[in-house]
């Protein structure tokens, strides 16, 4: 499914330090991902969640410690891991003028992949695909987001509150898309408020509650 990745994937972050203006936000953070794993980060509003996975992500430079893909720096050759995750964070990364569909056929045609039938279909977007972005309900917008991650895979999943906005069944269906990407070999390191029940996830509590595996 991850034709660019290598097939022994790892994602390692070490003695990671988060300052943001005078506030420590986190301190000496560690995980470890290796292929077919899931990680829940768990912590109260302020704990540093969004941070971590901003840091993590490549989008935040952390005041001390490293992030490695496969036990090279990210800093390294950050675009390169850009190609290998999807990060999607609080805010709609739609054009409000393009349709769904057309959204995600540009992250499709970005990643040199062809897969948003697909993603129509899992998410069930297919009765508002041709429908303006910017129309959309918080949560169509929301499942469109999420319909990125098919329509344009990577191996390596960093999310931010992903079902928000999103009702019961749509949560569980997204439980579902994140359990068979985990069994197809990808990673996903993820913040949310609520437990998605899917087997083999570990949580790193940002509140002192260490990691479990």
């Amino acid at each position: 499914m991850f034709a660019s990745a290598p097939l022994t994937m790892s994602l390692t972050a070490t003695d990671l330090t988060c300052i943001r203006g005078d506030r420590l936000v986190f301190d000496k953070a560690a995980l470890s991902l290796s292929a077919g794993q899931a990680l829940w980060v768990k912590g109260k509003n302020g704990a540093g969640k969004t941070s971590l996975l901003r840091v993590v992500a490549g989008l935040l430079k952390p005041a001390r410690g490293s992030v490695c893909w496969n036990g090279i720096d990210i800093r390294e050759d950050p675009d390169a891991y850009q190609g290998h995750c999807h990060y999607i964070g609080h805010q709609d990364a739609l054009k409000p003028v393009l349709t769904a569909r057309e959204n995600l056929t540009f992250w499709s045609t970005y990643a040199g992949v062809s897969r948003v039938a697909e993603a129509l279909e899992i998410f069930e977007l297919s009765r508002i695909a041709d429908m303006p972005a910017g129309i959309l309900s918080a949560g169509q917008k929301k499942r469109t987001n999420l319909a990125r991650l098919v329509a344009s895979p990577a191996p390596l999943w960093i999310l931010d509150e992903p079902i928000s906005s999103l009702d019961t069944h749509y949560i569980r269906l997204f439980a579902d898309c994140l359990a068979a990407h985990l069994k197809d070999g990808g990673m996903a390191l993820f913040a949310t408020h609520q437990d998605l029940q899917v087997d083999g996830v570990g949580y790193l509590d940002l509140n002192g509650g260490g990691t479990r595996e």
